[in-house]
């Protein structure tokens, strides 16, 4: 039996809290392996303490007019592939598609949480920078083709396969009031929020800043 997941008819809830408990307690992996979700460009310490400096502190802005449909996503990206299958696809081991490239079986690792799944239906395709603080924070007045490219950004470590509850529970958060459960990951998510919203020059509020720095100070590197 894997030992990060409880059996497949606890329920799903019981079950994400089994993983969690035994994630937290080391013992993470799927028949003594372990999938690692790794998005691209994730910039060294030193050049995420650039780019933070470098980003513009401003007064958050309003949702008003914020619709998620403003930010087309999961756009077809090769074949009958779309964007999520293709993060499904990059961030797990030993994934099987189908024709119609759903993923059939694998193994996802959650580095939110520390949690490992079988099913992709467990694993949400989190947008790292939610797409409501990007609005909030400049995306309001761009097009919606700009808007389609940053939901579908797959360059930058904009897109990540993690636990469904987990990215839930982030909603639309910034790094000021919600950070990865697992604080070893704190390190590697302030480094890929900053790099992100440098490289869309995305407007950041001072609470978040703070709470930024505060991450990236626990980096090594």
């Amino acid at each position: 039996m894997p030992i990060s997941q409880a059996p497949a008819h606890f329920p799903r809830a019981v079950r994400w809290v089994a993983a969690a408990v035994l994630a937290a307690a080391g013992l993470i992996g799927v028949n003594g392996q372990s999938a690692s979700a790794t998005p691209p460009g994730i910039p060294s310490k030193a050049t995420a303490q650039s780019q933070l400096n470098a980003l513009t502190v401003a007064t958050q802005g309003s949702t008003s007019g914020y619709s998620r449909d403003l930010f087309p996503h999961w756009i077809t990206i090769s074949g009958s592939c779309n964007t999520r299958e293709q993060v499904l696809k990059r961030d797990g081991t030993s994934v099987v598609v189908d024709s119609a490239c759903a993923a059939t079986s694998g193994r996802w690792y959650s580095p939110y949480d520390g949690a490992t799944w079988t099913a992709a239906s467990d694993v949400d395709i989190d947008h790292v920078v939610p797409l409501a603080e990007a609005w909030r924070s400049g995306a309001n007045s761009w097009t919606t083709s700009r808007r389609q490219s940053f939901a579908n950004d797959l360059t930058r470590p904009q897109l990540i396969a993690v636990t469904d509850n987990v990215n839930q529970s982030k909603g639309d958060q910034d790094p000021s009031t919600w950070q990865p459960p697992l604080s070893s990951y704190r390190c590697t998510y302030s480094k890929m929020w900053i790099t992100v919203k440098y490289n869309w020059s995305l407007t950041l509020q001072t609470s978040e800043k703070s709470a930024l720095q505060s991450m990236l100070n626990t980096c090594s590197s």
